[in-house]
């Protein structure tokens, strides 16, 4: 689509340049609309249609890839949040579509609920977070969207839709994770769970010894994950065990926190990245010590402080899911590359699990799957070392994650998704002329 005029109408302002949080993609958009309620975003849709713009809603912009990029009309939710309504005897919740998920303990700990899983950031908003299939660990749990039970979209003929068990609910599998293409989602009702308290071990362990024994490890407990720096020959695991919530707790004390979470693991990463990108060769030596600082406590707490760590060191990343038996031989193929190439890397490569799932574009479609995220510093230049490790995922019928860096084409794509063209009609269906189409999804679905 293209601008018939600059003259900004009510309700849409002149774009600003817009850079996500990686540093990896930005652009001007040519307005902005920042509603504050279902009726302003209708009219935003509206406004924008009759301009010949796409319109692309943004959260936190924490997405590594340019899915919330908008070249047309940018809408921003985040004056779109908080609680809409909730439910006590069935534990669901309604909110609105901006909320951060940093937002919710506040929200749903006074009802004394909790998400059943996360991931470890909790920057996004609960749709940018659903929509792009964001995850957390655990072999008997699903990603975000799993939990969403229905939703309110803002079609692009401007009407609302409401997408439930109960009201169109055959679009449910397509619209929990649907990558902004459907519509503008409003709001979100998400399954909640009683809160409860999680008992968390960290530890480093030797490589071999966790990666030979992977599905026993993940599938032992409730949550399992583990971190390997490149260079080294430890890996640092996360096992948590789910406890009730009236069950005794040892949390963390505020120095302790601020020394392991602040200090160690942002602080003097920090630094550690900065001299390894002045110094590459110091890069080994540099892990080697990393991995002896860090982890080797136990405590126990409300899920969310044990789920979500604070990551304020800038990177980008890559993360593709994979058959869960094939973690150990994609993650020793990686470690090769690595040594073959004679790369120095900084970042540690991080592995979580997921139970298998339903929503059609769900990285975890059908699967139990392993998860295997790479990063690099974001001052690094990351291409030939993603493109290389996407060639091994590849290889072991990876699937990409929607947000985050990856260079695969709806072509390819297709082969991984059963029910990648069932997705396909639902988005001509309800979008059939690309009103909230871009430049990403164009590469991704097709135009």
């Amino acid at each position: 689509m293209t601008s018939h005029t600059t003259l900004a109408p009510a309700g849409l302002h002149r774009g600003k340049r817009w850079t996500n949080w990686g540093r990896v993609e930005s652009i001007t958009p040519v307005f902005v609309a920042r509603p504050t309620t279902v009726d302003e975003v209708v009219a935003a849709v509206i406004a924008a249609r009759e301009r010949g713009l796409a319109i692309k809603a943004i959260g936190a912009s924490h997405s590594f890839t340019a899915i919330a990029a908008a070249p047309g009309v940018m809408l921003d939710l985040a004056g779109l949040e908080g609680l809409i309504s909730a439910d006590h005897s069935t534990g669901r919740v309604r909110l609105a579509a901006g909320t951060n998920l940093h937002q919710l303990p506040a929200i749903l700990g006074p009802l004394g609920l909790a998400l059943q899983n996360m991931g470890d950031i909790d920057r996004q908003t609960i749709a940018g977070a659903t929509s792009t299939g964001t995850h957390g660990t655990g072999a008997a749990f699903g990603g975000l969207a799993t939990q969403v039970v229905g939703l309110t979209l803002v079609t692009a003929d401007g009407s609302i839709l409401t997408i439930d068990e109960e009201t169109n609910p055959e679009l449910l599998p397509a619209a929990r994770l649907g990558l902004g293409a459907l519509g503008i989602i409003v709001d979100i009702t998400l399954q909640c769970v009683a809160s409860f308290v999680l008992d968390a071990r960290e530890k480093p362990e030797p490589f071999d010894a966790v990666v030979d024994n992977f599905e026993a490890r993940a599938t032992a407990v409730d949550h399992f994950e583990f971190y390997w720096f490149p260079h080294t020959t430890t890996v640092l695991t996360k096992t948590n065990i789910r406890l009730p919530a009236e069950a005794q707790t040892r949390p963390l004390g505020g120095v302790r926190r601020w020394v392991d979470d602040s200090l160690m693991t942002n602080g003097l990463f920090a630094v550690t990245c900065t001299a390894g990108r002045a110094i590459p060769s110091a890069i080994p030596s540099i892990n080697r010590i990393a991995t002896r600082l860090t982890g080797d406590r136990e405590f126990s707490d409300a899920s969310p402080q044990v789920f979500v760590s604070q990551r304020s060191v800038r990177f980008r990343e890559m993360e593709y899911a994979i058959p869960r038996e094939a973690v150990p031989v994609a993650l020793r193929e990686i470690r090769d590359l690595i040594a073959a190439k004679r790369w120095r890397i900084s970042f540690p490569i991080e592995v979580r699990v997921a139970a298998a799932d339903d929503n059609w574009l769900s990285t975890a479609f059908e699967r139990e799957s392993g998860y295997i995220a790479i990063h690099r510093y974001f001052r690094e230049d990351h291409r030939e070392y993603f493109r290389a490790v996407e060639a091994i995922m590849r290889a072991h019928c990876g699937r990409p994650h929607w947000g985050k860096i990856h260079f695969r084409e709806a072509s390819s794509l297709r082969e991984e998704y059963p029910r990648f063209d069932d997705f396909l009609a639902v988005r001509d269906r309800l979008d059939p002329d690309r009103a909230f189409a871009n430049p990403y999804l164009d590469r991704v679905l097709g135009p």
